[in-house]
């Protein structure tokens, strides 16, 4: 069916056609019934009463709340449980009946804004339930339970929107979790807890736990937040890098890139199914991988071309006083994974002669991994590296944001051009900004970069629209 907007302007049309005499009744009878110009002013209608009774209910909904908070304490425990227990169930049992009704769409959407409320609603009953039965805890616990529970509903509903909010929870469930650390240099709650384990494992439980969900609702959306949720998850697992463990270093700080852009949906549909299909072997989700792995290296670069970070006092040693090595699990079954998605890339890598040859961005991105655990490893490790690791940093973000403007241009993708010319802005302007340069040099060079910005951007909007004719 097409868009409602649609069929009113062709509705529009089609009656000045009959009046110009450009179609005869017959032909305008016949776009009636298939575009159903009757039931226009219905669907409006019935639009208008919904949004009416969602006002209304939200009115009264604020009513009913304002009273019961105004009245919580009087009202005796059971019926307090009960009130919140059927807030809960008929908040999702409505949002689900609207949801499955087939027909029209904003039913459906209302349904599922009824089952995102429902999903918020279950926060509030585990926080006035630990209220009520003093049951103490941790913040960082009431969100990721709250976490786990919208998981579940989302598994169990098949919904895109309740899994970004699950990742959402649970993302602030782990930071908060994480500031503590920060502050302590041990993780809040007991060390022997589910919740707690769950936190020092967050990279593996991120895995386990979303990356089903983006195949099982086949959502992009899914997929990227899961990967930027599973890249913060390591870059921030507890590791003291002032132990001097250059290896450990390294391999944290290259495992992101190294992950992402040897994703390959085939390798995971062969595990599962033992077999593949044209439906099954589509790569739905390693390009989606790959863009994350080149925004990654382009935000480690830039931050690693920074002088004062490779100073003598180490660039690891803010990190605190306390080792811990809770996280090792999680970052050595992540290694593995990544070692064996990158023996598959081998596997389809090798030519007829049995020589092994990858493509010439598997191959820069390979180089760059390897460039940049060498580094790290040898600053940490053998000896500080306080003029060649800026300079090499400098040159690889240089080359990473040339080859994806360079790229951008060849496929006429707007998103990488624009993300190349930011990089190469940053590189400019953090190094003006770094080192003691006149103000006059800094007034040219803004000027000139200004002038650069327009004058690229003009040219590849002119070569897209000419590339597309």
């Amino acid at each position: 069916m097409s868009s409602e907007k649609f069929r009113h302007e062709l509705r529009q049309e089609a009656q000045q056609w009959q009046t110009d005499g450009l179609i005869n009744s017959t032909q305008f009878q016949q776009l009636r019934d298939r575009y159903q110009f009757d039931q226009l002013d219905t669907q409006a209608k019935n639009r208008f009463t919904l949004i009416l009774l969602g006002l209304g209910s939200v009115l009264i909904g604020l009513g009913v709340i304002t009273f019961v908070a105004a009245n919580w304490q009087d009202i005796p425990r059971l019926a307090r449980v009960a009130l919140l227990f059927s807030v809960f169930v008929g908040v999702n049992f409505a949002g689900f009946a609207l949801w499955r009704q087939p027909g029209d769409v904003w039913q459906s959407r209302l349904g599922q804004a009824l089952l995102l409320l429902g999903a918020l609603s279950l926060g509030a009953n585990i926080a006035l339930m630990a209220q009520m039965f003093h049951i103490g805890g941790s913040p960082y616990g009431l969100f990721l339970t709250w976490g786990i529970g919208v998981l579940v509903m989302a598994y169990g509903l098949r919904l895109t929107s309740l899994g970004m909010l699950a990742i959402l929870l649970i993302g602030i469930g782990y930071w908060y979790s994480w500031t503590g650390y920060l502050q302590s240099g041990l993780w809040r709650g007991e060390d022997s807890s589910l919740l707690s384990l769950m936190v020092q494992q967050m990279p593996l439980v991120v895995s386990v736990l979303f990356l089903p969900l983006a195949y099982w609702c086949r959502s992009k959306v899914l997929f990227t937040l899961s990967a930027i949720a599973l890249v913060s998850a390591l870059i921030s697992t507890p590791f003291n890098l002032s132990t001097r463990s250059g290896l450990f270093s390294a391999a944290i700080a290259v495992l992101p890139a190294a992950l992402l852009w040897s994703y390959d949906d085939t390798l995971w549909d062969s595990i599962r199914r033992r077999s593949l299909s044209s439906a099954s072997s589509a790569r739905l989700f390693q390009p989606i991988a790959r863009r994350c792995a080149v925004v990654y290296l382009g935000g480690a670069f830039f931050w690693l071309s920074f002088g004062w970070l490779w100073n003598d006092s180490g660039w690891g040693t803010s990190l605190g006083t306390n080792t811990e090595w809770r996280s090792l699990p999680s970052v050595v079954i992540l290694a593995g994974v990544a070692i064996a998605q990158w023996l598959y890339l081998l596997k389809f890598a090798r030519t007829r002669s049995g020589r092994f040859y990858f493509s010439p961005s598997t191959s820069t991105i390979l180089l760059f991994i390897a460039l940049t655990a060498l580094i790290i490893f040898w600053d940490i490790q053998l000896q500080p590296l306080p003029v060649v690791a800026p300079f090499v940093f400098n040159a690889l973000l240089a080359v990473l944001a040339i080859g994806v403007v360079r790229t951008s241009i060849g496929i006429a993708d707007r998103p990488a051009f624009w993300f190349g010319i930011v990089l190469l802005i940053l590189q400019i302007f953090s190094r003006l900004l770094e080192y003691d340069t006149g103000l006059l040099l800094k007034a040219l060079v803004f000027v000139l970069c200004g002038v650069g910005v327009i004058l690229a951007g003009l040219w590849f909007e002119r070569y897209v629209r000419t590339l597309t004719t």
